[in-house]
């Protein structure tokens, strides 16, 4: 009660946020007379003139109100577009790094302009996310004609590039491309062998349109790079012959639920019913005791198993996964819903906006059991490469923000997981749209009947009407309803989304009427009356030149015009939601297609009790009272309070998928600080011009790590300790000088000694592969641990251990031993290597002739290849003198170097003197 007095006489945050903004749009208009005051051609010098500015020391708000000014004024010149006093603030709030809440029509791309070009000043680029390529294109073209304008560089990152084209683009001033290539990219970058290869060149300053949708909505996926794992295809091929002898258990008809097993006996667990259960919200399948033994059962008839052994066997436990993976596949995922068969391939149909996902595919064997359903060709299972989250991918920049519709609905995820505030701001003109309530019918069928009533009557007066559908098949059903009635419309979904601009673009004309997936909700703008570009380009053709589409432009504008104030006075844009979405924000998104800038507009939501948010959240329970009160099939209900029952049930669902994505990002900060780790190693290694010295460096305190293990070891001899040297470093040491100076001497003299024969800068490439190498490889097998780690770490939670409390711990202890792995193989490695000169080994005092291994399939993979082959150019003797003349010239050849400690050495296993508590390796002491 004390909030709300608070809010009346002092307004709500947002309130307080937008007056704040009010005196910098004040500034930034006083500014228009100067910025108008240049002539085109000066724009490009007023930019540099601003560089110079952030270059003598100024910081971006210093120069933020002449930057506003200059491209508020450029975007006028060149689009005919000048910002709104409210498309201003939205800009302020984004270079603030916060999120602009603007409703549809708004102007939003318009709108982040400013705050693009006053960040791109500082020449460490401005990254624009958009929710496709599509829309990443056209806006890179669109607005990219301001920026060029005021002489700043614009690139756009498209999925069919060369690495040479990304380059360029990530170097531009602005660079325009989707979230899941600009993640992509980053895991790419951090797979190459050379720094040069690197596409990306850091993340300053992002801005993400609809934010919402790839910050909440995709971030339930993380991105993966796969590659090619053990084939194991024709498995799924033998299961699937046999998921339709499995039956799911009986559910209690009152109820509506599984049979509680908790207090079952044996007898009467295997006397129950059916093989699985289905958990539909999550989409899980549990198999009963009944349905183990059937998988058992099969595998022994169809000698999937050898005889005597069972399912339960560690060896065959493998299958129960297959088994699991099938009956998800045939009971949960279904065609046309959450994926379309197209061209002999299973593609993923996003659940938020009907597009397709490209390339995507489900994880753990689960497309390969949908391939395997849908006899396709089954693709090999992958091993993941590299992955990241979106959370932690755009956790990055240095400052992050965005721009949509709908974002309050989220601000407490956004502040949690973002540290992302969200601003609103007023609408230029007030909002005319009519939102009714919605029309809830008992069943599925009569809701589709009273729908295409609707659309018959508002199409027969010229009404345009947008209907929103949840999945292709849906959409695919009301079309064929439509064509019944003999209504004509168009079709939008995952199938054709390649006529999406097109349908979308006139889906605002006088009797257009449109059925769409959600992706009719998201960065599109539907006008009324249509879209004259179209018009223009059907009079003077597709590909007709400017000069005759302006002419068409003009003979059309009149008439367009005409059908624009029909349609307003009908009524506007009619949009029918023919379901409730799980989340608010998808349903806010499609009503906000129309009442664009102060258009009148009408909404309505058509719900039945099987639909799968009423089905799933109540509705069967919800269902059975409505028809003991005596609603009858064919009528409709509607009232406020029912509106408000069925907000709560999406309001569960969107905790519920919080807590997901929650969940998904508390482990995956386990795993995003190891990534950070390796990849800063990884990059410090390709830069490393020195690379003998850290191999050196490594060895002289594996060395110590010898001797001091051996001191502690009773009755150890001199010669098992002679043996460990020489299996670790491939080094014969005599026994006058087995001391860890004579040992460290030995091994200076080993590194100085390679140099000089294949030259410094060849033995350090030498290295770096064998780093590289070594890296990639413990570093896929790590993400592997910590993949089957994370699945089964929850089992602890039964043992009174915290899941994931264990799973850092256990996640940890493998990363310093990969790290110590990495370390100790590469510097044995690189001692242990033999190098020959023509085709002969090298003198003894080079490398000792007693080598345990010859590592002769490394060199001929890398860069010291050159030494081992007469016929290549480079000369080994050549350069063996010249690194001895270098060494002479230096003082130091054929001699070691010594190393002088200025501190007392820390064992790898002491406390770290930095006082942080942690063992020396598992803090500074960590690197490779």
């Amino acid at each position: 009660m004390f909030d709300k007095v608070l809010t009346f006489v002092f307004g709500s945050a947002n309130d307080r946020a937008v007056k704040a903004l009010e005196p910098v749009v004040a500034k930034i208009e006083a500014r228009e007379s100067w910025a108008q005051s240049f002539k085109d051609e000066e724009f490009p010098e007023q930019t540099k003139i601003l560089k110079d500015r952030l270059a003598k020391g100024e910081t971006l708000d210093d120069i933020l109100v002449d930057a506003f000014a200059l491209a508020r004024e450029a975007a006028n010149r060149v689009l005919g577009e000048r910002a709104y006093p409210c498309q201003l603030m939205g800009s302020l709030v984004l270079n603030s790094g916060k999120i602009t809440e603007m409703k549809t029509g708004e102007g939003k791309t318009l709108m982040c302009v400013c705050a693009a070009y006053l960040n791109s000043l500082s020449g460490k680029g401005v990254h624009i996310v958009t929710v496709n390529e599509y829309l990443a294109e056209r806006d890179s073209k669109w607005m990219g004609r301001v920026y060029k304008f005021l002489g700043q560089t614009v690139g756009c990152v498209l999925a069919n590039m060369d690495n040479e084209a990304r380059k360029a683009a990530y170097n531009c001033d602005l660079t325009y491309g989707t979230n899941s290539e600009f993640g992509f990219d980053y895991l790419r970058d951090n797979m190459q062998i050379e720094m040069s290869a690197k596409t990306q060149r850091g993340f300053n300053f992002c801005i993400v349109d609809e934010i919402d949708s790839i910050l909440i909505d995709e971030a339930r996926t993380p991105l993966i790079i796969s590659g090619q794992a053990e084939d194991d295809t024709f498995k799924f091929h033998e299961v699937d012959k046999y998921v339709g002898q499995f039956k799911e258990v009986e559910k209690d008809p009152k109820t509506n639920d599984y049979p509680d097993e908790v207090d079952m006996t044996p007898e009467q667990r295997e006397a129950l019913e059916g093989d699985y259960k289905l958990d539909e919200k999550s989409k899980r399948v549990s198999f009963t005791d009944k349905g183990m033994n059937k998988i058992n059962d099969i595998l022994l008839k169809q000698h999937l198993i050898a005889e005597g052994t069972t399912v339960f066997d560690s060896e065959n436990f493998e299958y129960v996964h297959y088994f699991t993976q099938a009956v998800r596949a045939h009971t949960l995922y279904h065609n046309d819903v959450d994926y379309v068969v197209q061209e002999g391939q299973v593609q993923i149909v996003d659940e938020f906006t009907g597009r397709i996902l490209e390339g995507r595919r489900y994880g753990d064997g689960l497309h390969q059991a949908i391939e395997a359903k849908e006899h396709l060709k089954i693709a090999q299972k992958s091993r993941t490469l590299a992955t990241i989250t979106y959370q932690n991918f755009f956790r990055m920049y240095d400052k992050l923000s965005g721009m949509t519709g709908t974002a309050e609905t989220e601000a407490v995820e956004f502040s949690k997981i973002y540290e992302l505030d969200v601003v609103a701001i007023p609408t230029h003109r007030p909002v005319a749209r009519k939102d009714e309530d919605d029309e809830v019918y008992l069943n599925e069928a009569d809701k589709w009947v009273a729908i295409a009533k609707e659309v018959k009557e508002a199409h027969a007066k010229g009404q345009p009407v947008l209907i929103g559908t949840v999945s292709v098949e849906k959409s695919e059903h009301l079309s064929a309803i439509l064509t019944r009635s003999g209504i004509p419309h168009e079709v939008l979904n995952a199938k054709n989304h390649e006529r999406e601009a097109h349908i979308i673009e006139n889906a605002g004309a006088k009797g257009a009427v449109t059925v769409a997936t959600n992706m009719a909700g998201r960065g599109t703008d539907i006008k009324l009356g249509g879209s004259l570009e179209s018009r223009a380009k059907k009079r003077a053709g597709t590909d007709a030149p400017e000069e005759k589409l302006e002419e068409a432009r003009k003979l059309e504008y009149d008439k367009w015009l005409a059908d624009c104030n029909e349609v307003k006075a009908l009524g506007g844009l009619y949009v029918i939601g023919s379901e409730r979405h799980e989340s608010r924000r998808i349903d806010n998104q499609l009503r906000g297609r129309s009442g664009r800038q102060g258009d009148p507009g009408r909404s309505k939501f058509y719900i039945s009790m099987d639909d799968d948010l009423m089905r799933l959240f109540g509705g069967e329970k919800m269902k059975a009272i409505m028809s003991r009160i005596g609603m009858q099939p064919g009528e409709p209900i509607n009232h406020p309070m029912l509106n408000r029952s069925i907000e709560k049930a999406q309001k569960k669902v969107e905790e519920r998928n919080f807590e997901i994505r929650k969940h998904l990002l508390d482990y995956d900060d386990v795993l995003n600080q190891q990534r950070k780790f390796i990849y800063g190693q990884r990059d410090d290694i390709l830069m490393d011009e020195n690379l003998s010295t850290r191999v050196l460096n490594n060895a002289l305190e594996t060395v110590d790590d010898i001797f001091e293990s051996f001191g502690k070891v009773k009755g150890a001899s001199k010669s098992q300790l002679a043996d460990k040297i020489r299996n670790t470093f491939g080094q014969t040491v005599e026994y006058d000088r087995l001391t860890p100076e004579g040992v460290k001497a030995i091994l200076q003299d080993d590194i100085t000694q390679k140099e000089m024969l294949v030259g410094k800068q060849q033995l350090n490439m030498f290295i770096r592969y064998q780093y590289i190498q070594m890296i990639d490889k413990k570093w896929l097998d790590q993400l592997e641990f910590l993949d089957g780690l994370k699945e089964s770490v929850h089992l602890r939670g039964y043992g009174q251990k915290n899941p994931l409390t264990e799973y850092k711990n256990d996640g940890f202890d493998a990363f310093d031993e990969m790290l110590g792995f990495i370390r100790d193989t590469v510097s044995s490695l690189i001692f242990r290597v033999k190098i020959q000169i023509n085709g002969e080994p090298a003198p003894k005092r080079v490398m000792p002739t007693q080598m345990n291994a010859k590592h002769e399939d490394a060199a001929s993979q890398s860069p010291m290849a050159a030494a081992n082959n007469p016929g290549n150019s480079f000369n080994a003797r050549q350069a063996q003198q010249g690194a001895r003349d270098s060494a002479m010239k230096s003082g130091r050849q054929g001699q070691g170097v010594t190393v002088v400690r200025s501190q007392p050495k820390v064992g790898r296993n002491d406390p770290c003197p930095c006082g942080s508590g942690k063992k020396y390796k598992a803090c500074h002491g960590r690197g490779m």
